[in-house]
């Protein structure tokens, strides 16, 4: 069996610092690094579920304890030796500075305007002496017209044909197929030495059409239940990637359901311009008596979205939600007062981060409605032990850092608003391995010499590195009852299930059965979940 050397390597500590210097800064390094990982978690045997951990490659490095480092967006790395609890003798409510740094950088940074990603996307360079909230900072990292990851980096693999599991012989060798197809495409790619796009794969490409036909059925059957034959089927799709799902569901809904294909109009919302213009051309290769008349590409925003839509429809996003910006705070260890993270970037475009009590009208909302659901988060329990280490010579004034969604409160905000009658169809991570420190964490990652290098910080040259979440689907569906459904009783509203339960439900799991009996569509992506409403 194949060791897969396309999906495998080692970066020793010496190449790591020279040629990844500038673009993120580490507090230490090991010169070992462990086993590199797009599809499995282990090169000679891949555990049941490990091609799911992530859409996208790693390569195991210890890089140490975040701690307040200073990335740098340019070429010159300040590497420092920080405390892993760090305190500061400035007053709890004020701002939480880096000590070595001068009063004169301190008093400086106080004086930078507070800036949006949205301010940002106005400007081709990157922000200098400014502020910015994480959610802001990681928003215009990601997305900014100009230099995001999605805007010139993200390529998502989709193998040219569908693969015939039934002519695979098992788990193994369909990963070596896999790990030959990934090899052609970084053969195409123009820059192979240095730091370049990555290629992350989701469960709808690697199990086309079968994915598709089972998020299709599911949708037929509760369109038949509720709507039919009075309603049309209406689908929204939110960053539909290259098409590929819109393409096998409409397929789906015309070769098994042809009287609903008949009353079925298709939308995709789609933020990337690129991406909008691959998705319209996806039926252009089609032979015309297979084109579907009935979709339309949307190139917008969610968060910009302004148009009622009164009918009833379906509300799609496959893994989506990870790439929604989030905030960071964290609480007062002795008052449990949240302070809200942001980044200041300087003249010569490093950051710091820094804390201020919360006054973000979004970040605000957003604890108001997690409150009501009675969720209390985990840096906030063992208040006891707490006390007692408040008490103890040089302790942290603030607890571990937290993570919130609060652009998934905005979609919420949005669907209430826009499309009251929707049904939420979405599929996510729950969780990630290889995440920096903090509750609810993000994966923050970039390619090298098709190697995918994990980073310990999210505070990293915009553009370069993909940075996901994990979505803690149980306090979506409180949030998400709070939000968009508060008249109806929670079990007739939401439903969380995994995927593997949803798959064996809706899904053809004989055409994805290799002739040894295991089954890749299930035992893969197992760190997925379904939300449907």
């Amino acid at each position: 069996m194949s060791h897969l050397p396309r999906l495998s390597g080692r970066l020793a500590e010496a190449t790591l610092q020279r040629d990844l210097h500038g673009l993120v800064s580490r507090r230490t390094m090991s010169s070992s690094s462990g086993a590199f990982r797009r599809i499995h978690t282990h090169q000679q045997q891949p555990q049941p579920g490990a091609i799911g951990f992530q859409r996208r490659l790693f390569l195991r490095a210890p890089l140490g304890h975040h701690t307040y480092d200073r990335p740098c967006a340019h070429h010159h790395s300040h590497q420092h030796q920080h405390n892993n609890n760090f305190h500061t003798s400035t007053p709890r409510r004020n701002l939480i500075e880096d000590p070595r740094y001068s009063p004169e950088k301190v008093a400086a940074r106080a004086k930078y305007p507070v800036i949006t990603a949205k301010d940002a996307a106005k400007k081709k360079d990157m922000p200098l002496e400014a502020k910015m909230l994480v959610r802001d900072f990681i928003d215009d990292s990601l997305y900014h017209p100009n230099y995001g990851y999605f805007s010139k980096q993200a390529v998502i693999f989709s193998p040219e044909t569908d693969f015939d599991f039934e002519k695979i012989k098992d788990n193994m060798e369909f990963l070596d197929i896999i790990a030959d197809k990934y090899k052609e495409i970084e053969d195409d790619m123009d820059v192979r030495d240095e730091v370049a796009r990555q290629v992350w794969h989701t469960p709808t490409e690697l199990f086309k059409p079968w994915y598709g036909y089972a998020i299709a059925k599911y949708i037929v059957t509760e369109y038949k239940l509720n709507n039919y034959p009075h309603k049309d089927l209406i689908i929204y799709e939110m960053g539909a990637g290259n098409g590929t799902l819109m393409m096998n569901i409409l397929d789906y809904i015309q070769q098994f359901e042809p009287t609903v294909y008949e009353r079925t109009r298709y939308r995709i919302i789609e933020i990337s311009k690129k991406l909008a213009q691959r998705q319209s051309e996806r039926q252009e290769v089609r032979d015309a008596t297979r084109r579907h008349r009935c979709v339309e590409v949307i190139n917008k925003s969610i968060f910009e979205w302004d148009t009622l839509v009164p009918d009833n429809c379906f509300f799609v996003g496959m893994e989506v939600l990870d790439n929604f910006s989030h905030d960071l705070i964290r609480y007062d260890t002795v008052t449990e007062e949240p302070l809200q993270g942001m980044v200041a970037i300087d003249e010569e475009g490093d950051y710091t981060e820094i804390y201020t009590p919360v006054s973000d009208p979004l970040i605000q909302k957003y604890l108001s409605i997690r409150k009501q659901t009675g969720y209390r988060p985990p840096v906030l329990a063992r208040r006891f032990l707490r006390k007692l280490r408040n008490r103890l010579p040089f302790a942290p004034n603030m607890t571990g850092p937290e993570f919130i969604p609060t652009k998934l409160l905005l979609l919420l905000e949005t669907l209430k608003t826009h499309f009251p009658k929707h049904r939420l169809v979405l599929s996510d991570f729950y969780t990630l391995p290889e995440a920096i420190p903090g509750t609810d964490a993000p994966v923050v990652q970039t390619r090298y010499s098709g190697t995918m290098v994990p980073c310990s910080t999210y505070m990293v040259m915009p553009g370069m590195f993909d940075i996901f979440f994990p979505t803690n689907f149980e306090l979506l569906k409180d949030m998400y009852q709070q939000v968009c459904r508060p008249s109806l009783g929670m079990e007739k509203s939401v439903k969380v299930q995994t995927q593997r339960q949803f798959l064996e439900r809706y899904g053809d799991l004989e055409r994805t059965r290799t002739y040894s009996g295991e089954n890749p569509m299930l035992m893969y992506y197992e760190n997925n979940k379904m939300f449907l409403s």
